[in-house]
C-alpha cells in the first residue's frame, strides 16, 4: 500500500528487528457503528508514520470499563467500578467492533489482537463469541497491587498473556483537548480567534510503540488522535 511520508525518520532498521504494539482507544459517547472506519484510519496513521506494512499487536480499549481487583476476587466492588461497568457496552456490542479488527488480522495488517481491562467473567463471555481469540489482556494496576489469582489461572489456561499498563482511563478529556488546540501559551493555536470556531470533540486515540527486539529499546513511540470541530 502507498504511504504518506509523515516524517523523515520511520524506523532505522529492518522491520523484522522490531516489535510494534499499538493501543486503540475508543472514546465514550461515540457511535459503535463508526469504529470500523475509525480503526482503519487510526491504524493507517501508524503504518504511515513508521513506514511499515504491519504491526505485531493491537490492543483495543473499549469505553466504560474499569478493572477492579476487589470485584474480580469476589469482594465488594467500589462505587467507581460499579458505575464504570454499568456504563460499559455489552459483550455482543464489543464483538461487533472486534469483527472489524479480525478483518485486519486476516489481511495481515495485525499479527495479534488483545483487549484491555477484561476481568475473568467478561473475558469468558468474550472468548465464546470471538472468531479470533485475544492473545493479550492488558490490566491497569495503578490503583491495585496485584492481578487477581482467579484471572491469572484462567488466562494461563486459555493461553492469554496478562500485561499491565498505567494509561489514563480518560485518555483525551475535552478540557485538555481545548487547551491543546487553543490559543494559549502551550496550545497549537488551531481553535479560537482566527482559527476554527466551535467545540472540539475527540473521536479516537491510538498509541504506538516500536521496540528493538534484541535490545529492548524503544526507538519510536507516540500518539495520534482524531478530533471533530462542531459549530456552536
Amino acid at each position: 500500500m502507498p504511504y504518506t511520508d509523515f516524517t523523515d525518520s520511520g524506523l532505522s532498521e529492518e522491520r523484522s528487528q522490531y516489535e510494534i504494539t499499538v493501543k486503540l482507544f475508543f472514546l465514550p459517547n461515540k457511535p459503535a457503528s463508526d469504529r470500523c472506519a475509525q480503526s482503519r484510519e487510526a491504524i493507517n496513521f501508524v503504518l504511515q508514520e513508521l513506514h511499515v506494512p504491519s504491526i505485531d499487536l493491537l490492543i483495543v480499549s473499549y469505553p466504560g470499563i474499569a478493572f477492579d481487583a476487589d470485584d474480580e476476587d469476589g469482594n465488594t466492588a467500589t462505587e467507581d467500578s460499579l458505575q464504570a461497568d454499568a456504563d460499559a457496552e455489552s459483550v455482543d456490542a464489543m464483538i461487533e467492533t472486534w469483527k472489524c479488527l479480525e478483518q485486519f488480522h486476516e489481511e495481515g495488517v495485525i499479527g495479534r489482537l488483545g483487549v484491555s481491562e477484561f476481568g475473568k467473567d467478561r473475558l469468558t463471555r468474550f472468548l465464546k463469541k470471538a472468531k479470533i481469540r485475544p492473545s493479550v489482556d492488558q490490566i491497569n494496576v495503578r490503583d491495585c497491587c496485584v492481578v487477581p489469582k482467579s484471572l491469572i489461572v484462567y488466562a494461563k489456561g486459555e493461553k492469554i498473556d496478562l500485561l499491565t499498563h498505567s494509561d489514563n482511563t480518560n485518555i483525551l478529556p475535552r478540557d485538555a483537548l481545548s487547551d491543546l488546540l487553543g490559543k494559549g501559551e502551550s496550545g497549537a493555536g488551531i481553535l479560537g480567534e482566527g482559527g476554527l470556531k466551535g467545540d472540539a470533540e475527540p473521536q479516537w486515540v491510538i498509541k504506538y510503540t516500536a521496540v528493538v527486539k534484541d535490545r529492548g529499546v524503544i526507538e519510536n513511540k507516540g500518539y495520534f488522535g482524531a478530533v471533530e470541530v462542531q459549530d456552536k
